[in-house]
């Protein structure tokens, strides 16, 4: 069934009402290996109810819709989707539990000819259900291999944020346990690709691989880390293009040249060196 166009412009998102707990967002960030390493105690705070605060990319777990590019509905080669690049926004601190409203909308569908295929942005808004006021904005970009040359408009696109050319002033190194996508995906992702081996294999990797989102929430914390004080409420933004999958076990090396509040970034595997997060850009308060 080739790609109708009107109807992915024109999809309705059912407004998701999420209520989450303190133990939600401790899992989270197990998810992304916090308390890896016990005597880290700079992550305590994000894994234990004494003082416990929200890493602010959880914003990406809450109220999450689920993989509806899957569905027959939509008429989208869900085989060939990949997801290109997501930007989040954070409006005000992210509770360490809660009820959020998610209201999602997508906002632009793009035709790169049928070898190219397409790209989908979505919005999604994460609201307090309490006052009704935003808590983050993040924009999902996906890339329908599938679904080009149905004789929609190219562009514009907007740009990738520009890495500066000379060495990076800032690096951290964070561990992905061999386990990690098995807990990550508690938090919502149940796509199998992430825990069978068989699926794996189907999908033409060798074992399950991470999250993309994963390994967006550990460059998080190593931009949390470097350059705010371990203070997540500074971080207001992250974007970030992906551009390899991680696999379970390996490290994440996240670089960094930090240049008043915006920080540009990218990720590599330290051990196959490969860069897996690409023109990254934080944003911070």
């Amino acid at each position: 069934m080739p790609l109708d166009p009107q109807k992915i412009l024109n999809w309705k998102f059912p407004e998701i009402e999420h209520t989450y707990s303190e133990k939600d967002t401790m899992l989270y960030a197990l998810g992304l290996g916090c308390g890896f390493d016990p005597s880290e105690a700079g992550d305590l705070k994000y894994v234990y109810e004494g003082g416990l605060v929200a890493l602010p990319t959880i914003a990406v777990v809450l109220a999450y819709p689920g993989n509806w590019l899957e569905s027959k509905e939509s008429t989208a080669d869900y085989s060939k989707v990949l997801h290109g690049e997501q930007y989040l926004t954070i409006h005000r601190p992210i509770p360490p539990a809660g009820t959020v409203i998610g209201r999602g909308r997508v906002t632009d569908l793009l035709d790169k000819g049928k070898e190219k295929g397409a790209v989908l942005f979505v919005e999604r808004q994460i609201l307090d259900k309490v006052d009704g006021q935003p808590i983050a904005t993040m924009l999902s970009v996906a890339m329908l291999r599938g679904d080009g040359g149905f004789g929609g408009k190219p562009g514009p696109q907007p740009m990738p944020h520009a890495l500066p050319e000379r060495p990076a002033t800032l690096s951290v190194d964070l561990k992905v346990a061999p386990n990690a996508a098995l807990i990550y995906r508690l938090s919502g992702d149940r796509n199998p690709l992430h825990a069978d081996p068989a699926a794996a294999a189907k999908g033409g990797f060798r074992m399950p691989i991470l999250h993309g989102l994963c390994t967006y929430g550990v460059a998080g914390r190593a931009i949390i880390k470097a350059c705010c004080s371990n203070d997540p409420k500074r971080l207001k933004g992250l974007k970030v293009r992906f551009s390899s999958p991680v696999f379970p076990g390996e490290t994440i090396r996240t670089e960094m040249w930090p240049e008043g509040e915006n920080v540009s970034f990218r990720a590599r595997v330290v051990e196959r060196d490969v860069v897996v997060l690409n023109n990254g850009l934080a944003t911070l308060g």
